[in-house]
Order: structure tokens, then sequence, then C-alpha cells
């Protein structure tokens, strides 16, 4: 084909090619001017009908005279092969450009990739996209494949739209229409400077490019409009700002999911630079309700140029266009750098007259005003808060479960936003009967303020008084009451939820809001159980655990539909093994099914992600899956303690050390009062090597309970790597003395040399144990201590085969250490799937 004319074409160089066709560079010889020439497949040439609609189209999308579109100059057939000749460019696809950004530095403070556009950069490029669109919207064209690699980047910063007019009839030849999205590649528009690419369209098993940037209605095959250019423009905008895609997923289906059900994680979370505005016109353009999103073009482009003047003139936020306040990237009012003509002077010098005024009375609290004015200011900055137990006014201690449940709701609620730091429910109940002062509590929690307030259940109808307290002056800022039918307990719980984050005045992004707002109603005497089952749950005891398994399956019964019970119950099997009450093998799976129909059933639900990211972790050793489910439970509610302590372990258990300890301490801010998270930043520490750091975190945890078994434990762990073998049997010696688990002594006894004592404890062990309660791992970490490596991968091997869950740890495990260079070591972790 090179160095061909055809017509009035000469062929000078291939560009690239795809499923779509073959772009070649060409010179146009009438016109003397380089053009692209696009040879599409050979199958449209044979089609006849679908040879008129291509021509039509492209028709169309000629008449398209803009700077940010690609003209298309002709359409013409070579032997019987038709090719559209279309402007050449110079430059890279902004998915290039996005590409080219990911391998920047990583920003630790907020966990994402770092912004690959600049501010400036990113608003002259979606102000040029938005009115490209808005043109072809005006003509009747929709484009319906917006996505980076359709927009170009030129050489001088002009943004181009590729390919308008053509989308639709990529669609229609695979068979699917207009309604739907079909199968095969793409070719992306080439430019000379442009590495070319082919992009996977939709290909059920691999990572989806187009897919992910569909609308909902695009993903259900309705009928589009041009809001649908302007729900994918808004994922391109989202992954502008952070160098994300807003909804992914390794399938098509899971992306389905995202688009269909979930709201992606905040802009200002992934990029703290990006300013407040850009996330609300970000969100905007991806409701998922197209009658609640922008609705032209025109008024993305609009908000668009308003926040560049903005920017432009030295503010850094946005601006609200319902009052015109301004805004930090926080959402929160921020000061504006303003320039004043000599026609403001005399205000000015008025106003500064007025502000010493005012100085003067609130310096010496006329008329109360300092108070008013510091109480005010102090309730504006409340970015953390503990909702204290609720107090039953029904006097019948039997209700008492009821009272805690509709505690921990609202605990769970409140922890949906970003913006507030939520103590958990283990530390809270703390506080339950403790007659403290509230300044005291707030110091030892570590919060602004605190929520207190009652219950009262008569019959069906349910009672919550709730009262705002500000921590350190313990005055009252806000107290309301709220009275619904049992039936709608969850509505009643929600709303309450919404009023203190509306009195706290919290900036909830427009997905939080959309939790905060559920109207299922619930069967009041299934939700009764659910709640005594929750109760049972926080125990933590092995035979409370098979009371609440009971409870929420007593619940499903009732109601079948209850994704709360569902997830109660994943939670409960998932755990179960852990303390000797079911095999893996027989927990697990039942955990794992509880889990996807609670996802099934209701997807916002972070209790069920967790449990299921749990069970990916511990028991299938799916590694991407599991941190995927653990980390979309920490978006869902940013408070929620067990999230952020299992993705530490799958993060400690894949060697992220310093990314694991950040999550523990994380989880140690939510639940300040709980030994377990303790015992786990030393559990975490220890597999970073890090022992000092473990044996300070184990002995908080002691002083918190001095009873507290596995600090004792880790305790030992740790100091047998520092080789103090005194400290840790005197340490397993506890252990043992409290948790009745021996292992860990003859552990201790064999690395400190007294080898009899330890194989005294290990033939004890076996002559009681049934061969099923025989912990596998344990074992094999003693023969280690004993020197006899063979026997301990021996059971190493069957650890693996009964999928122990503490194989998880095989790569960071210290005392595997001795193991790590032997060929059947190796070939563990290679059959275990371990990432690098």
């Amino acid at each position: 084909m090179l160095d061909r004319t055809i017509g009035h074409y000469r062929i000078l160089e291939k560009l690239g090619g795809g499923g779509m066709g073959v772009v070649y560079k060409a010179k146009d010889t009438k016109l003397g001017r380089f053009v692209a020439l696009k040879f599409l497949p050979e199958e449209l040439a044979k089609d006849h009908e679908a040879l008129e609609r291509l021509k039509r189209e492209a028709r169309a999308a000629s008449a398209l005279n803009h700077p940010n579109i690609c003209t298309i100059y002709d359409i013409d057939e070579h032997e019987g092969q038709p090719f559209i000749a279309m402007e050449l460019l110079e430059g890279e696809t902004l998915k290039q450009r996005l590409a080219v950004a990911a391998g920047l530095p990583r920003q630790p403070e907020c966990g994402g990739i770092k912004p690959p556009l600049r501010t400036d950069e990113l608003l002259d490029l979606a102000i040029q996209i938005a009115d490209a669109l808005d043109t072809a919207h005006s003509k009747g064209i929709v484009h319906r494949d917006i996505k980076p690699a359709n927009i170009f980047v030129t050489t001088r910063g002009q943004a181009k739209v590729l390919d308008f007019g053509l989308a639709k009839l990529a669609r229609e030849k695979r068979g699917l229409g207009t309604r739907g999205w079909g199968l095969g590649k793409e070719t992306l528009q080439a430019m000379p400077t442009a590495s070319l690419e082919p992009e996977q369209l939709t290909s059920p098993g691999e990572v989806m490019g187009t897919v992910a940037y569909m609308s909902p209605e695009q993903a259900r095959g309705e009928e589009l409009d041009a809001r649908t250019d302007l729900f994918s423009f808004g994922a391109v905008l989202y992954e502008m700002a952070t160098g994300r895609q807003p909804f992914a997923g390794n399938t098509s289906a899971m992306i389905f999911t995202a688009i269909l059900t979930q709201a992606p994680t905040s802009p200002l979370r992934l990029n703290p630079e990006c300013p407040a505005e850009l996330e609300r016109i970000t969100n905007k353009a991806l409701e998922k309700d197209r009658d609640l999103r922008y609705h032209n073009a025109a008024d993305i482009r609009t908000d668009l140029k308003r926040l560049k003047r903005d920017t432009d003139s030295g503010r850094s936020a946005g601006v609200s266009p319902a009052v015109g306040a301004v805004y930090d990237r926080r959402g929160e009012p921020a000061l504006a750098e303003r320039h004043y003509s000599a026609g403001w002077r005399a205000a000015v010098i008025a106003g500064a007259g007025l502000a010493l005024l005012a100085a003067l009375l609130v310096g010496l609290n006329v008329g109360g005003w300092r108070d008013r004015v510091l109480g005010r200011a102090s309730a504006l900055r409340i970015e953390s808060l503990a909702v204290l137990p609720l107090e039953n006014l029904m006097g019948d201690p039997a209700q008492e479960y009821f009272v805690d449940g509709m505690t921990e709701a609202l605990i769970a609620d409140l922890g949906q936003i970003e913006a507030l730091r939520v103590i958990s429910r283990t530390s809270v109940m703390q506080y339950k009967g403790v007659k403290k002062p509230l300044p005291q509590i707030a110091r030892e929690l570590n919060v602004d303020a605190v929520i207190e307030g009652s219950v009262l259940r008569s019959g069906d109808r349910v009672r919550i008084t709730a009262q705002l307290i500000q921590a350190v002056t313990d005055k009252h800022l806000w107290a309301k009451s709220y009275e619904r039918d049992l039936r709608d307990v969850l509505a009643l719980q929600s709303e309450v939820a919404g009023a203190i984050a509306n009195e706290v005045k919290v900036k909830l992004t427009p997905q939080e809001q959309a939790r905060l707002v559920r109207g299922r109603s619930v069967n009041p005497e299934a939700y009764r159980l659910y709640l005594q089952g929750r109760y049972y749950f926080s125990k933590r005891t092995l035979p409370a655990f098979d009371k609440s398994i009971q409870l929420f399956q007593q619940v499903l019964e009732k109601d079948p539909d209850s994704a709360l019970a569902y997830a109660g119950l994943a939670e409960s099997y998932g755990i179960l093994p852990f303390y000797g009450g079911a095999s893996a093998k027989e927990s697990f799976p039942k955990a794992k099914a509880a889990a996807l129909k609670a996802l099934e059933l209701d997807g916002s639900l972070a209790e069920a992600h967790a449990a299921l990211g749990f069970v990916l972790l511990y028991w299938d050793w799916d590694w991407s899956a599991a941190e995927s489910e653990l980390k979309r439970a920490i978006e869902l509610n940013p408070s929620y303690v067990v999230g952020h302590h299992w993705y530490a372990e799958y993060l400690s258990a894949m060697g992220r050390h310093d990314r694991a300890i950040a999550e523990v301490k994380r989880a140690q801010e939510l639940d300040p009062l709980s030994p377990l998270m303790l015992v786990i930043g030393g559990e975490v520490c220890i597999f970073a090597r890090r022992y000092d750091e473990d044996i300070e975190q184990c002995r908080k945890a002691l002083e918190l309970d001095s009873n507290y078994a596995l600090a004792h434990a880790y305790l030992g762990g740790a100091y047998l790597g520092k080789g103090m073998y005194k400290e840790a049997i005197t340490e397993y010696e506890n252990y043992a003395r409290l948790s009745n688990r021996t292992l860990g002594l003859a552990f201790a006894y064999a690395a400190a040399g007294r080898r009899a004592e330890a194989v005294q404890i290990l033939d004890r062990a076996r002559e009681q144990l049934k061969p099923g309660e025989i912990p596998l791992w344990s074992v094999a970490c003693l023969y280690i201590g004993l020197g006899e490596n063979q026997r301990a991968l021996n059971w190493l091997e069957k650890a693996y085969e009964e999928r122990d869950p503490n194989m998880i740890f095989l790569k960071v495990e210290s005392f595997l250490d001795p193991l790590r260079s032997d060929p059947r070591f190796q070939n563990l972790l290679r059959r275990m799937n371990f990432p690098p």
C-alpha cells in the first residue's frame, strides 16, 4: 500500500491499525496537504446498507466545522474498500497523555496516582471538549464513545474529538444496534508523533477500556440521547483529575455493576489539589439518573469556564453557583483573593473601621459576642465525633440489644461520610453506664464532638432523641427527636444521621447524600431479630457467634431479602474458623455465598464487601479481587474499622509493610480503646521486622487489658525476633495460660534450645487434639524451631491442602525464614500466586 496513489491521495506511511481498519499518512495531491486515510474493514464494503449508513454519518460529521473536532474531508472507495480522509494532527491521544502521567511517583498522603494534569491544563482541554460536544449535539449528532482514546491533544495543546458519527455504525455492524455494545477491536486515531495500539472494546474476562466510560443507560441497552456523551465526558474529567477511571473492574460484569450501582471515590480524596467545584461538576456529569445529570454540554462548558476564571484570578477553589461563596479544596469556606479598583477604597476603609469595632466587641466579650462567635466557629470545625451509647428509656434491660443496635446503626450511617472520623462501636461501648465528664471522654477518644441520646420503643413506634455536644466546652449545639414506625426504622436512622451531618457542617458528596436516603421498609420482627444477631456478634465469643448465626438465619426466614442479615451471616461465618468454631472448609464457602447474596440485594453495604474481601483473601487467595473488595468497603464507609483492619492484613501479607502500618494506624484512630487494633498493629510490625514497634503496640494493648491473650503472643514473637528468649518464654507462658494454646510456648522453648520441653508439648497436643483440630501452621513453625525443616515443609504442604488461613502470610512470616531458599518452599510460593 505504501508509495501508491489512490485517487488524488499518495500513501506515505502506515500509522497504525486494528479491528476497525488501518490508518495511513497520505498527501492530497490536489490541495497539497497531508491527511490521514482510514481504510475500513472489508466487511463494510460487502454490506451496501451499512456502507450507505457510513456515508450518511460521515456527511453529517463533516458538517461539524469546529476547531476542536477532527475534520472529515472525504469518503471514498478503493478496489471495493471504503476509506475516510480526515485531518492529520500531530500530538498524542489523551489516553496516551494520561498513561505517561500514570508512571509518576505516588502520593502516600492520598494513596492515589499523582494528578496527571495540572488544573489549568485540565480546564483548558475540558472547555474545548465541552464546546465540541455542544456543537455536535446542536447538529443532532451523538458520539456514543467519548473516552480518552477518542480525544487528541495536539502539540499546541488543542483538544480534538475524534471519530464523530462513526461510533454508532461500529456498534450496529456488530449486531447490537444503537442500544448495545459490540465485540472486537477499534483503531485509535493515529498521528505521526503518536504510538498506536488497538484498544479492546468488550471482551469477557479482560479489563475493559470503552466499557468503563459507558453511561448507565448505555450499559442497560436503552435508547440514547446526548446525555450519554455527558456521562462519558464526566468519566473522562474524573480520570483527568485523578489519574484513575471512576468505574473499574477485572471483567465487564464488574464494570457494569460499578457503573449501575456504585459511586466513584471522591476526586478530592485521590487528589487533594482538585478544586471542590471541579468535583461538583464531575459528580453532576456522572449522575446515574440522566434526568439529574447535566442536560446539555453548554451548561458544563459554562461551569468549567467559571471555574477557570476563578482559578486564573488567583482563587484556588470553586465558587458555589447558588450563593457565590468560595470553597477550598475540602469544600469548606475559604478566603478569596480580590483585586479592588480605586473606586472601592473608601468602602474598604469604612469596612476596616467596622472590622476594628467588631474586634473590640469580641475581644471585650461585650454582650457575650466572643462566646457566640467562638462557639459557632468551633462548631463549624467538627471533623470527628463519637456516638455514645444511647440510653434505654424503656425501663426493660431485655431491650438493651435494641438500643445498642440503634447506636451501632447510627455509627454506621455517619461512618459513610468521608469528611467525618467516627469512632467505632467497640470503643464507644466502653462508656456504657460510665459517668464521666464529656470533655474527658472526648479527650480519651480524641474527637471534636459527641452525640448523646436515647431510644424509646412503644409497640411498633420508635423514637430517637439525639443531641450534639461540643467536646471542649461541653456546650449543647443542637438537639432533636425523631419518631417513625418500626417498619421505617432504616429511614429513621438515616434521617438522624443526615441531620447530624448538617449540624456539624460537613460537605456531603452526592453519593453520600444518596446513601443517607434509605427508604426500604423492614419486617419489624425480622429487624428485631437482626439487632439481636448484631448484639451477640459484637460479643466476639464462640457461643455468641453460634447464636448470631442462628438469629440471622431466623431473620431470613421472615425477610428473605434482608441484605443486612446476609451480611451478618457472612461476617459470622468468616470469623468462625479463627475462634475454633468450624474448619475453614466448612465455614468460608458459607461466608462467601452469604456475602455475594448480600451484595446482590444491596451493593452499597460496606460490611458485605469487607466480608467478601476477607474470604477472597483467606480462602480463595485471590489477591487482586480481595484488595478490590476491601478498598470498596472502605470507600463506602471510611470509618469502618473492620475494613481497615482486614485491608491492613492484606497489605501485610503482600509485603507492603509501610501501607499496612498506615492502614492499622487509621483503624486505631477510629477504635482508640481497642486492644485488638493495637495487637494488629503489633502483628504487621512483626511481619515488617520492626520488633521494637511491635513491643510498644502490645504493651499499650496490655495497659488496656492485662489479660488480653493475643498481646502476650505477639509480644513473645517480637522478643523471639530480637533473640530475647527468656522474655519470649514468659510471654508465651502467659499466652498459654490465658488461651489454653501451647504450641507458641513450644516454639519459644525450641528457639531457646530447650528441645525436650518443646517436643513434650507437641506430643501432648497431638494426643489431645483430633486430626482436624491440629493447627497445621503452628506445627510447621514448631518443627522449624526444632531444626527439622523437611518435616516443617511437610506440614506446610498439609496447611496448603487444607487452605489454612495462616498461609496468606507465607511470604512474610519471620519464623519461616530458614525455609526460604528451599525449592519446596519456593514452589509453595509459586502455587499461591503471590504478586512480586
